[in-house]
């Protein structure tokens, strides 16, 4: 399947342990199942990509009038989420060719390690300087309001506020991006993806899976036959006394 990326849902969080007997914080993700709902052309669109929905029961009395005929018209079943991602690069020799209708399932990660996972933060509404921005405070003691921002400017030099500093506002409910997130287990059967580490969002939220668009470099050597005592390197190296 050339689709980059599917439509997800986030379960909530657990632990693995590998063959060394290491625990691993883990979460678990619902990959699909998606289905390609439209497709994206160079001719008519100028870009290549693929909408796909996110397959999940949904009322016909929730669909509004123009995404019906949107879904029928490629003859698929209503999506709670719709999202574009990109198609891979067709190599010589391979058919990769997609229509509107097909699936997508998370065996499109069975031969990748890592991912890169997109949701939205957890809404904590008005927030002031201390929780939001992590500030110290001032004296905790009768008499204090330890959670005021203070002074944030003086009175002759700047005599303004410059842009971008640190005050209360709305926190959270933005757009994350988590990138190379290991994969420690897949079920076909379940659309499960379990990833090393935390995602964005709270439980039952609707994140975007990518395959990794830059992955890290393993490294090679470590904890192997051919792995190099740097002491006994040095000491080889250095020259002997006659």
């Amino acid at each position: 399947m050339p689709v980059t990326g599917i439509l997800g849902k986030k379960i909530g969080m657990t632990q693995l342990f590998d063959d060394r007997g290491d625990v691993h914080p883990v979460t678990v993700l619902k990959a699909g199942p998606c289905v390609i709902t439209q497709l994206k052309t160079q001719a008519k669109d100028g870009y290549d990509a693929a909408q796909i929905g996110y397959v999940d029961f949904t009322k016909a009395s929730k669909v509004n009038k123009p995404m019906t005929g949107h879904f029928a018209k490629s003859d698929v079943p209503p999506a709670r989420r719709i999202k574009e991602v990109a198609l891979e690069v067709a190599k010589e020799g391979d058919d990769i060719a997609v229509k509107a209708g097909d699936r997508v399932l998370v065996d499109i990660f069975t031969d990748e390690k890592f991912v890169d996972v997109i949701g939205t933060s957890k809404g904590r509404g008005f927030a002031g300087v201390v929780r939001r921005h992590h500030f110290g405070g001032g004296p905790k003691a009768h008499g204090h309001m330890f959670q005021v921002q203070g002074s944030i400017g003086a009175s002759s030099f700047p005599s303004r506020v410059f842009p971008g500093q640190r005050m209360p506002g709305h926190m959270g409910h933005a757009q994350i991006t988590v990138r190379n997130l290991r994969i420690r287990g897949i079920d076909v059967e379940e659309n499960l993806l379990m990833v090393e580490g935390a995602v964005p969002g709270p439980r039952d939220g609707y994140v975007l899976i990518s395959k990794a668009k830059a992955p890290p470099r393993e490294r090679r050597g470590f904890a192997g036959g051919t792995t190099l005592d740097p002491l006994k390197a040095s000491k080889k190296a250095s020259p002997k006394k006659k």
